[in-house]
């Protein structure tokens, strides 16, 4: 029976395997999405772990916001190996030659850091002759920003540096943040130190290659216990793999959902076809019954079928998404520190190949079910009707188990965590209950509230929804569950690309001048009226440090197993004072205080501050009436918390987490950030290279210089986000039309009577535009508010990012799929008004 079966098989697609063609491509595009992303991913890990020691350009390092104290500088002799230096700050970098400024990341080098990998320059020579006397290799972005080139010169606070060479490549580095914050490296012995006063932040880093291959794992270990009294951290080859694999976590998790996505459209694509297959071969299966054949021996011919349509598209899907594979690195070349090694992923073309035949079979299972059923009869007679389905079959709720297992499975090797693979299988079950419930609601309510007064065509477009043989429950499933995932893909892409959100606009500040000390205030003020410009705000900033919590001190809080002491715990704390909120800030519960009357640092009274909420409830665990005592440049200072705000930190401006009311730290050491409004570029360059010329360690951000880079940063982003996306939405298009193929035979034979009962063409099309427009639409919408649901669970869960409405894509998205469902069942349908009943009837039956 094997052998008849696969005889048969192959004889009876004869024919149809054109037509199978369009179907099969759905399961291609899936199979390769699937394997292209896991093949990049096994790629990408192991080129991280091959190149660790490149990430770090060292074994180890230790890096802190302030300079060593004398005993970590004894720890560091005490580790020996080669050590090189390294000092990292902002500054503004000036250039002469054009009058040009530029905030930018400044790195001091001594000793030949980096170990491992190599510095990318031109001239290759540059890579070290920088390092002797005042050179610098300066940033390609700047040099191509600014119109100079290697000879020229550079100056960075009071120093004046000769442009050695064009730096192109550095560990640990990729090109995307040379976009972001411009590098500039020179010679550690030649930097100018009054860059280095109050309020500047400043990273010193030394890093270490060891000759003796100890264990730098062990010895970190070690060392973690004085490294956090000594608030030092430090960084290992593996922790270097580490970080880079979670900074690329978001996008890695958006292409394995896409992947998900492209595979579960593919297989909506495969039982379409197999019930549209198997409903072409009513005829043929019936005449098999004629001659003897059992129900199990043609089901066995068509899943033969099914198996070898899964097997040739999973073949052509693993090959396709091999080339993807390759293609991927350069999509993502501007964010990879690395150059990734391709290299075929036997483990991910095993595993498309797997799931792609076993997909096809899981789905083609449900709609193969009606080939067991098949009367003999139709073979003579077409108006015999199949048996009711009935739930209490056995294969039936075998197959909905197998189906809803295999999807869970899938779902939880695609997440990044098991739970949130659940959490896609629910989704799924949840969106098909849905689905469902709409169509009997459809159903149900046309048939209860009929317009019996319509016109005609209305009229026959609305029975159609409800009549034997409907189509309404196969065209809202599948119409719905493909405007839902890829709605859901389309708004996950659009919180990615806009977690961070840059605000303007006329009269907002646009000009950032920070680090100004109190003593030139004055002065930089001065210098922005002077260039007509308006000084919008003044703000003062003082650093200070927790030291208690409710009572107790940051290192009880460490010493007790019973708490956990987090970053906000440890960390600097830059805080301002003032009696009202900032526009990016909303008051959530208490009350702002005024200004302090008398002297509480003198008398110790406790000081009523504001927090940022999440900060309090989340990190430390304090709420209103709490106390919190801070260490001022030295001084303690008692504060009880007043009121809570919510920060818009997307915004970019001058947020805090603390704020404390004016009259108590006006003395406190301090700096200002001056924030003002230029209406173009070349105002904006003015005020900057006069501060920066009389005031070099005061630091300036353009605003609309931030807002372009972003948005080249994001158009990047945009471009690999929505080309891994477009095999998701070609997938839903070709499922889409099969959707709508398989309801041509429901309704051809109407059309013919409809023609032969005199109706005009015009009717006739009429009536399928009311009947698909219905199914659209209802889909459509359907699947929509399904996907806001989806997205907002993914943004807040998955991906941690503030969730996008995009109410242009949504609308946009109703009625494209509403349109494409009418365009297509009509086109599905052209000629058979043309041709004679007769023809069509015996055709279609």
């Amino acid at each position: 029976m094997i052998s008849w079966s696969l005889k048969m098989a192959w004889r009876d697609s004869r024919g149809s395997r054109r037509r199978l063609g369009l179907y099969l491509s759905a399961m291609v595009l899936g199979v390769a999405a699937l394997v292209a992303i896991q093949g990049f991913g096994e790629n990408l890990s192991r080129t991280l772990d091959a190149e660790a020691k490149t990430l770090l350009g060292a074994d180890y390092s230790l890096e802190s916001d302030r300079a060593f104290s004398d005993s970590t500088e004894a720890v560091i002799d005490t580790l020996g190996g080669e050590q090189s230096r390294r000092l990292s700050f902002a500054s503004m970098a000036y250039f002469p030659k054009t009058d040009g400024t530029r905030l930018s990341t400044i790195r001091a080098i001594q000793g030949n850091y980096p170990f491992y990998g190599s510095v990318g320059t031109r001239p290759d020579s540059a890579a070290q002759t920088y390092k002797q006397g005042r050179n610098a290799l300066v940033d390609g972005s700047l040099l191509k920003q600014f119109g100079v080139d290697v000879g020229d010169s550079v100056r960075v606070g009071r120093y004046m540096y000769r442009i050695a060479g064009e730096l192109q490549k550095m560990p640990r580095e990729s090109s995307i943040i040379s976009s972001i914050s411009p590098r500039i490296y020179v010679p550690y012995s030649e930097v100018d130190t009054t860059l280095f006063g109050q309020g500047a932040r400043v990273e010193h880093e030394v890093y270490f290659k060891f000759a003796d291959g100890r264990d730098v794992q062990a010895l970190d270990e070690k060392l973690d216990p004085f490294l956090d009294r000594q608030e030092v951290g430090s960084d290992t080859v593996q922790e270097a793999a580490g970080d880079w694999q979670e900074g690329l976590g978001n996008l890695y998790r958006f292409l394995s959902l896409v992947g998900f996505v492209a595979l579960l459209l593919g297989s909506l694509g495969v039982a379409s076809a197999v019930n549209v297959y198997v409903r072409r071969r009513i005829a043929s299966i019936a005449m098999l019954r004629c001659v003897g054949a059992k129900g199990r021996h043609t089901f066995q011919i068509y899943l033969v079928q099914a198996a070898v349509l899964g097997l040739l598209g999973a073949l052509a899907g693993s090959a396709l998404g091999v080339g993807i594979q390759a293609f991927i690195p350069r999509l993502l070349a501007d964010f990879l520190p690395v150059d990734i090694t391709f290299a075929l992923s036997w483990k991910a073309i095993g595993m498309g190949m797997g799931i792609g035949v076993g997909v096809t079979l899981l789905f083609a299972l449900w709609p193969l079910l009606q080939v067991r059923d098949v009367s003999p009869l139709r073979a003579l007679r077409t108006n015999v009707e199949p048996p009711t389905a009935t739930w209490r079959d056995p294969w039936r709720w075998g197959i909905v188990l197998a189906i809803a297992g295999g999807v869970t499975g899938f779902a939880i090797m695609q997440a990044p965590e098991w739970d949130i693979g659940l959490g896609y299988a629910g989704a799924i079950a949840g969106v098909f209950a849905a689905l469902s419930l709409v169509a009997w609601a459809i159903v149900a309510g046309v048939q209860r509230f009929f317009p019996s007064h319509w016109s005609y065509p209305w009229r026959q477009g609305l029975a159609n929804l409800y009549r034997p043989q409907n189509q309404t429950g196969v065209l809202v499933l599948a119409l719905g569950l493909g405007t839902f995932l890829i709605m859901t893909l389309l708004l996950v892409q659009r919180t990615l690309l806009e977690q961070i959100r840059v605000t303007g606009g006329e009269g907002q500040p646009n000009l950032v001048l920070f680090d100004v000390q109190p003593d030139q205030l004055k002065g930089v003020t001065r210098i922005v009226e002077g260039e007509g410009l308006p000084v919008l705000n003044q703000v003062p900033i003082v650093t200070t440090q927790l030291k208690r919590v409710k009572g107790r001190t940051i290192a009880d809080i460490e010493r007790d197993s019973t708490t956990e002491a987090t970053w906000a715990h440890q960390r600097e704390y830059r805080v301002t004072y003032r009696s009202q909120l900032s526009d990016s800030e909303t008051l959530v519960a208490g009350t702002l205080a005024d200004s302090i009357s008398g002297d509480p640092l003198r008398t110790g009274a406790a000081v009523p501050i504001s927090i940022e909420r999440e900060i309090a409830r989340e990190e430390l665990n304090v709420g209103l009436g709490d106390t919190l005592t801070f260490d001022v440049q030295g001084v303690p200072v008692t504060t009880i918390v007043s009121s809570m705000r919510e920060v818009d930190w997307g915004r970019i401006g001058t947020n805090f987490f603390v704020v404390f009311p004016p009259g108590v730290l006006e003395n406190a050491p301090q700096i200002h950030v001056v924030l003002s409004n230029a209406p173009n570029e070349d105002a904006s360059a003015a005020v900057q290279q006069q501060v920066v010329q009389d005031y070099p360690n005061v630091s300036a951000i353009d605003l609309s210089l931030v807002l372009s880079t972003f948005q080249d940063l994001f158009s990047k982003m945009s471009y690999v986000v929505r080309f891994m996306a477009l095999f998701s939405i070609i997938t839903g298009l070709i499922v889409l039309v099969g959707a709508v193929v398989v309801s041509r035979m429901q309704r051809v034979e109407e059309s013919v009577l409809l023609k032969t009962l005199g109706a005009a063409r015009s009717t006739v099309l009429k009536i399928m535009t009311i009947e698909y427009l219905f199914l659209g639409a209802f889909a459509a919408a359907t699947g929509i508010v399904l996907a806001l649901g989806a997205a907002w669970a993914l943004s807040y869960f998955v991906f941690e990012g503030p969730f996008v409405m995009a109410p242009l894509a949504l609308g946009g998205a109703f009625v494209v799929v509403t349109g494409l469902t009418i365009l297509v069942g009509l086109l599905n349908s052209r000629g058979i008004y043309s041709r004679p009943p007769l023809e069509v009837l015996r055709d279609e039956t």
